[in-house]
């Protein structure tokens, strides 16, 4: 019998993520990606104040955004 492999790291929260937002990562990590060159924490307070994302979840895509540069 094959064991599914559970996320781990960041990755644990995307699926909380899409469904408490309706919306894919990808739509996330393009956010991430047109906001230009900020820090952690500035990318972090971009998703909370413009888009109300919640800090866990905003710090996990932001995590896993910077991880893939």
């Amino acid at each position: 019998m094959a064991e599914t492999t559970k996320a781990k790291g960041p990755a644990s929260y995307f699926p909380s993520i899409e469904k408490t937002y309706a919306k894919p990562i990808a739509h996330w990590m393009e956010i991430l990606q047109s906001a230009g060159p900020l820090k952690h924490m500035e990318l972090v307070n971009l998703l909370k104040v413009q888009h109300q994302v919640g800090h866990g979840h905003a710090n996990a895509l932001v995590a896993a955004f910077l991880a893939k540069k």
